[in-house]
């Protein structure tokens, strides 16, 4: 038996942070808005003859051999920890081979990890006989990487994994709801640059950092998710409006907005990148993910796309990345 999944990665414009466990409870209306992009991670899948289990990393340049024999030593397993403890989770009855392959940057902020993971949770449910229906893929996937990264996991990323396209994620008491959104797709790809910036972040940490402090009763920290809020409902809005002034304006004044959050999410040079890029057309600035490095999605002024992508592109170590929104989330298909 083959298998083989993708899911695509995601540019988030709106919302990070408030998607973690349990901030929304406390931000009546907290939502994220992102949209998926074609720079996609894969699993494969191919069952053996003998009981031997090999895991490997194509990026990261990993990979190690166990045996279903030693089956129980993965839960506890340090190479490739995430593959580890999905396949623990699982617990298939067969030997076979499992590929994982990701074409985001490492460390880029596009949520890497979270599509990896729920390309694998499909791979690997198809391999055990479809034992979960797609609905528990994403609970399965917050809660294992929960285990490896020890710290709690926000959601919007499996959503945009498991789903594609644009999305609001409204996040209430009764539980998570995807709004697919019926926007201007072309139009919004048209007017954003994707870069990475040379400098991988260090996943989680700020996040973390900001959820304590959110816990332990900080009112600033209080005020500013609510802002945060806010940002994501006005966005959403004005992307289903077509009002692309608005978009600019929005995600503009949200920049400093998160930097108070957390000041380190930009490092000198991610400033320097910015100034660069709003001096040459760019109308709002985004930094992807938990940010500390990785990758900034800048909203350009009409017509301004390439200029911005130009004077970014002479940058030392700057990649402007390939992208499309990709309408589709996660396949799997046994061959």
């Amino acid at each position: 038996m083959i298998i083989e999944s993708s899911a695509p990665t995601r540019v988030d414009l709106a919302g990070g942070t408030i998607d973690i466990p349990p901030l929304f409870l406390f931000h009546e209306g907290a939502a994220t808005v992102n949209f998926a992009v074609n720079l996609m991670a894969r699993c494969r899948i191919e069952t053996r003859s003998d009981n031997r289990i090999i895991l490997e990393s194509i990026d990261r340049g990993v990979s190690f051999e166990t045996s279903l024999d030693n089956f129980g030593e993965l839960k506890n397993e340090p190479r490739l920890e995430l593959l580890s403890k999905l396949v623990y989770f699982f617990k298939p009855e067969t030997g076979f081979n499992m590929i994982t392959e990701s074409e985001a940057p490492a460390g880029a902020g596009l949520a890497g990890s979270s599509t990896l993971n729920i390309a694998c949770i499909g791979a690997l449910n198809k391999l055990v006989g479809d034992r979960y229906a797609p609905e528990k893929f994403i609970p399965i996937a917050a809660n294992i990487e929960c285990q490896v990264i020890r710290v709690p996991t926000g959601f919007q990323d499996y959503y945009s994994a498991q789903y594609g396209g644009a999305a609001t994620i409204h996040f209430r008491p009764d539980g998570m709801e995807r709004e697919a959104l019926d926007i201007d797709t072309k139009t919004l790809q048209e007017r954003v640059v994707v870069i990475y910036t040379g400098e991988p972040r260090n996943s989680g940490t700020n996040n973390w950092e900001m959820t304590k402090r959110h816990i332990d009763g900080d009112r600033e920290i209080f005020d500013i998710f609510e802002g945060i809020r806010d940002s994501s409902l006005n966005l959403r809005d004005a992307l289903i409006d077509s009002d692309w002034t608005a978009v600019g304006e929005i995600l503009y004044k949200a920049h400093p907005h998160r930097k108070r959050l957390a000041p380190n999410i930009t490092t000198p040079k991610m400033d320097e990148l910015i100034e660069i890029a709003y001096a040459h057309g760019a109308a709002g600035a985004k930094v992807c993910g938990a940010g500390g490095g990785g990758c900034i999605a800048f909203f350009c002024e009409e017509g301004r796309r390439p200029v911005v992508e130009a004077a970014l592109a002479g940058e030392e170590a700057v990649e402007i990345l390939d992208w499309q929104i990709c309408p589709e989330g996660l396949t799997v298909k046994e061959l």
